[in-house]
C-alpha cells in the first residue's frame, strides 16, 4: 500500500520516559540539519511529564492515553518509546491508524503478538521500523561488506557479547516483560543474524542469578531471567554464542567477533555504540584497525524512518529481522527452561549493501534474494 508524503513528518510520541530524552533531542538534532519533521503531539500515563514536554520540546498536545494520539490526522509518525510490555498492543493499533511507527525493542512480548504485527505491517498504509538500528552504523556496513567480500574467508563461528550490572530504577526490567534478553540481548542477536543470516535453531542456559535487587529504592524479588549464554546454530556447522545479562560488573571484550576461514573480525565497542573494527588476515600477518568514526547515535533509526517516508520507500531493517530476533529470544528462555535445542521457525533476508557501503534499493533489499 502506499501512503502520502508529508512535506513535513509530524511526530508523536508515546512513553515520555528515559528513552524519549535520546529520541526527541536526535529529532531536535536532525531539524538543525535540515531534516523535515516536527514533534505535535506526546503521550504518557504520569501526567506530571506534561510540563516536561512542554517546556523541553515545545510540546502543547498531551495526553495520558494513547488512543487520542493514534486517533489525531495531524499525527504521522509514531515513536512507541513505553515499557517492554506495551510495545505489542501500541504498535498493532498505531499500525492499524495508518500511522508509521518507530517500536523500541522489542517488537513485542510474545511470539502470537509478533507474528500479528508482521502481519498487520504488510497491509498497512504506514512503515513499521523496529529496534535495535544496529544495521543502520557505518562500523556494522563497512564489516558487513568484508565479511560478504571474503576477506576473511568463509565465517565458521562467531560471538557477541553485551551486559552490565543492571538498572536501579524501573522495577518491570525484572517482572514477566523485562528481562536481559529483552533489553541487552536483542542488540547481538539482531547484529549476528544481520550478518550470518537466519539462525535454524538455538541452545541455551538462561536463568535468575540475582534474585533480589534493590530497585526504585526498594528490595524487590526478580521474577524474570537476568543472566544469559546461548548458542545459534546457522547451519553447515557454523555456530555463534551470544553472552548477555544483568550480571556484569565491566569488560573489556569486543562486542562482536567473526571467525572465517582466512581471519577474523573483531568490532571496537559495543554494536549500539561501534567506532570500527580490527581485521586479522592469513595472507597480510597481522591486526589491522580501522577507525570508522564514533558519534553514531542509536536512535538513528528515526532519521532512517523520516527519510524512508520522505522518499516513499521502505526502511532497510524488516518486521520479520525484528520477529526472527524476537524467537530467538523467547526460545532462548524456553530452552533455558527445559535444557532442549529448539528450532528457529521464522526467516528474513537481510539487508545488503553495496560496495561503497551504502544501502541497496529497497526493492533489492526486500525483494531480490539472488543478488551475490
Amino acid at each position: 500500500m502506499t501512503h502520502p508524503k508529508p512535506d513535513a513528518v509530524r511526530v508523536g510520541v508515546v512513553g515520555c520516559g528515559s528513552v524519549s530524552g535520546v529520541y526527541l533531542p536526535r529529532l531536535q538534532q536532525l531539524q538543525i540539519q535540515g531534516v523535515r519533521a516536527e514533534l505535535v503531539a506526546a503521550c504518557d500515563v504520569d501526567p506530571s511529564r506534561r510540563e516536561v514536554v512542554r517546556e523541553r520540546y515545545g510540546v502543547a498536545r498531551f495526553t495520558t492515553d494513547y488512543r487520542e494520539l493514534l486517533a489525531d490526522p495531524a499525527v504521522d509518525l509514531v515513536l512507541v518509546l513505553t515499557s517492554m510490555r506495551e510495545h505489542g498492543e501500541i504498535t498493532r493499533a498505531a499500525l492499524t491508524a495508518g500511522k508509521h511507527v518507530l517500536v523500541e525493542k522489542p517488537m513485542a512480548m510474545t511470539l502470537e503478538e509478533g507474528r500479528a504485527i508482521v502481519d498487520l505491517a504488510k497491509t498497512s498504509p504506514g512503515y513499521l521500523l523496529c529496534a535495535p538500528h544496529v544495521t543502520l552504523s557505518p562500523t556494522y556496513r563497512a564489516i558487513w561488506r568484508r565479511v560478504h567480500g571474503g576477506d576473511i574467508g568463509r565465517v565458521l563461528t562467531a560471538r557477541g557479547f553485551y551486559g552490565w550490572a543492571g538498572p536501579s530504577w524501573g522495577q518491570w526490567f525484572y517482572r514477566p516483560g523485562g528481562g536481559a534478553m529483552f533489553d541487552l540481548g536483542v542488540y547481538n542477536v539482531t547484529t549476528l543474524t544481520g550478518l550470518l543470516g537466519p539462525a535454524k535453531r538455538v541452545v541455551a542456559m538462561s536463568g535468575i542469578a540475582i534474585p533480589e535487587r534493590i530497585v526504585d529504592g526498594e528490595p524487590m524479588r526478580v521474577q524474570t531471567d537476568d543472566n544469559a549464554h546461548l548458542l545459534l546454530d546457522f547451519g553447515d556447522a557454523v555456530y555463534a554464542v551470544v553472552t548477555t545479562g544483568f550480571t556484569i560488573q565491566r569488560y573489556r571484550v569486543p562486542g562482536i567477533e567473526l571467525y572465517g576461514s582466512d581471519g577474523t573480525i573483531q568490532m571496537i565497542g559495543e554494536d549500539w555504540a561501534p567506532t570500527g573494527y580490527e581485521l586479522w588476515q592469513n595472507r597480510a600477518g597481522c591486526w589491522q584497525v580501522y577507525d570508522v568514526g564514533g558519534g553514531w547515535p542509536w536512535s538513528d533509526g528515526l532519521r532512517h524512518l523520516i527519510e524512508c517516508v520522505q522518499a516513499g520507500t521502505p526502511p532497510i531493517n524488516t518486521p520479520e529481522h525484528a520477529f526472527h530476533a524476537l524467537e530467538i529470544m523467547v526460545k532462548t528462555m524456553e530452552s533455558g527452561r527445559t535444557g532442549q535445542a529448539l528450532p528457529i521457525e521464522s526467516t528474513f533476508t537481510p539487508p545488503r549493501f553495496d560496495p561503497e557501503g551504502e544501502p541497496a534499493t529497497a526493492a533489492h533489499l526486500i525483494h531480490d534474494p539472488s543478488r551475490t
